[in-house]
């Protein structure tokens, strides 16, 4: 099996490449959405995050990666009760993929054979403690856009057809990337992603330079470009659960609540969603960075990837979205102090 470009190797994107980490950190935070031109490193960037997270602890040859013994669901034939550790599951979920492939269907083989009503799951229950990644997202069928927005909401898959009636969790991070020159995304969908970045490709001729040098290497000999970047993968992956035990001690002033309405209010974002988002993705940044406490430097960080795709469209304002966060930031933060401010 070849193994994917090193997520530490990826040159620049370090929106994009922080974004996912900080999901990583806090899967509530509610995926991440990268939008941007061809050949930018979004699907890299997935690849390589399912080899740099940490492994996670399931029941061996359960379908849907249950934690427990007892959280197994009932229609799933599970021969060994025993715990294993296994790679976090990153989930490919096709264009074109029917419904029945993403929430199970009845398993035809079994019916024929024995006469047996079993349960053959789809993506979803593969995707389950793990990431669903949809490339060109803003391609997707509506009806299998609409399951998602379900599954998403519930945090579980009801299927019913064929005579059975099945249910199993289906808790995963959400990723999708995409052109917005092929076509936009659906308003419901755009608001079940946490984090939302833009991607464009360097301007900078060093940069570039060092994308293909790098890239050559990689394909001149993997096993040693894997090998020779995966000290910074382990450190990353270190910091990442250590971010994750400091989590729930990280701190959030009255002040950082405060900041975080009267920013949603400023861009005039429908809903809580973008304030509880906001502090969500702010208290991973502070607690990847080591800080026990929510800052407005957190904030500011924090903002544009949190509230950039929630914004109403100002036919008027030719900014980006982007841009807009930023100077509503500027204006009622003022000018960029210290992490300590």
């Amino acid at each position: 099996m070849t193994k994917p470009y090193p997520f530490s190797a990826i040159v620049g994107q370090e929106e994009m490449t922080l974004a996912m980490v900080m999901t990583a950190i806090d899967p509530g935070i509610g995926g991440v959405l990268v939008f941007g031109d061809r050949g930018t490193g979004k699907s890299t960037a997935v690849r390589g995050l399912a080899a740099l997270l940490p492994p996670i602890r399931q029941v061996a040859d359960c379908p849907v990666n249950s934690a427990r013994v007892e959280d197994c669901p009932d229609w799933a034939e599970v021969p060994l009760k025993r715990i294993v550790k296994k790679p976090t599951p990153v989930i490919d979920l096709p264009l074109g993929v029917t419904e029945d492939r993403v929430t199970g269907a009845l398993d035809i083989e079994k019916a024929l054979t024995r006469g047996q009503k079993a349960f053959e799951p789809g993506l979803l229950a593969r995707a389950n403690r793990g990431y669903l990644y949809i490339d060109e997202v803003n391609l997707l069928e509506d009806h299998i856009v609409d399951l998602l927005l379900d599954v998403a909401q519930s945090g579980e898959n009801l299927v019913e057809r064929e005579g059975l009636s099945i249910r199993h969790p289906a808790r995963f991070v959400l990723v999708g990337s995409g052109n917005p020159e092929e076509g936009e995304l659906r308003p419901q969908l755009l608001d079940r992603f946490g984090l939302s970045v833009e991607v464009t490709s360097p301007r900078d001729i060093a940069q570039r330079v060092e994308v293909i040098r790098r890239r050559q290497a990689y394909e001149a000999d993997r096993e040693g470009f894997v090998r020779k970047w995966g000290r910074r993968d382990a450190r990353l992956r270190s910091k990442i659960l250590a971010a994750r035990d400091s989590l729930a001690g990280v701190g959030t002033p009255d002040q950082a609540l405060t900041d975080c309405a009267e920013l949603c209010l400023a861009l005039g974002s429908d809903g809580l969603r973008g304030e509880l988002t906001l502090l969500r993705a702010a208290r991973a940044l502070a607690a990847f960075e080591g800080r026990d406490s929510v800052t407005r430097a957190d904030l500011r960080k924090a903002a544009p990837m949190a509230l950039r795709h929630r914004l109403r469209r100002d036919p008027l304002d030719e900014a980006g979205s982007g841009q807009r966060v930023m100077r509503a930031v500027q204006d009622l933060f003022g000018s960029f102090q210290t992490a300590a401010e």
